[in-house]
């Protein structure tokens, strides 16, 4: 029997990324950020492969990621506007997780059901940061897809990807809330 969770249901319905560019120090230390990476952990995941690791980028690593950013931009003719974004979120980070996707060989479970997995990953650290009282925000961009700065920057093999930078630190200021989706809109009701 499936226990209600009102106080989970609530969350859920109020939740909201902070701005990137809006999280302050401190982060999360060592400690602080085990239990957030034990319930992304938890995510759906058909076939027990885990299609994903995490790579933690504190803050010492930044400067780094985000020079590379600019090389990398640089070589692909990136434009200065898309090479300033791309970098900011190294720039300004504090710490962030790479939730790293990594396709597994399987005769079961396809690639894109892994690749599902990886995204949910994603979410439940976000939601995990926000429920904790962090600031934190799901990052990717154009970094994130250039195998150049995959490789050179987190040295992943030809069987990983990026799914996303998952920035997490102090809120600095509140966002203002945003429109949401009409779900009438969205929504479809089969009923034969």
């Amino acid at each position: 029997m499936t226990l209600e969770n009102p106080a989970a249901l609530d969350f859920l319905l109020s939740r909201r990324s902070r701005p990137a560019k809006t999280l302050v120090a401190p982060a999360p230390t060592r400690d602080e950020l085990q239990p957030l990476l034990t319930a992304a952990a938890r995510s759906p995941d058909h076939g027990k492969l885990e299609p994903w690791r995490f790579i933690v980028v504190e803050k010492g690593a930044m400067p780094r990621l985000a020079a590379l950013t600019e090389e990398r931009g640089r070589a692909l003719g990136k434009s200065p506007e898309d090479i300033a974004k791309g970098r900011s979120q190294f720039d300004l980070g504090q710490l962030a997780v790479a939730v790293i996707e990594v396709q597994k060989p399987s005769e079961k479970i396809p690639a894109i059901e892994q690749t599902y997995s990886a995204g949910a990953v994603c979410l439940a650290l976000l939601n995990a940061a926000l429920a904790a009282g962090w600031g934190a925000n799901w990052l990717s961009g154009w970094v994130s897809h250039d195998r150049g700065f995959c490789e050179q920057a987190l040295e992943l093999a030809d069987n990983e990807r990026i799914a996303g930078f998952v920035h997490i630190a102090t809120e600095g200021t509140a966002p203002p809330e945003r429109p949401r989706p009409d779900l009438d809109a969205i929504t479809s009701w089969v009923t034969e």
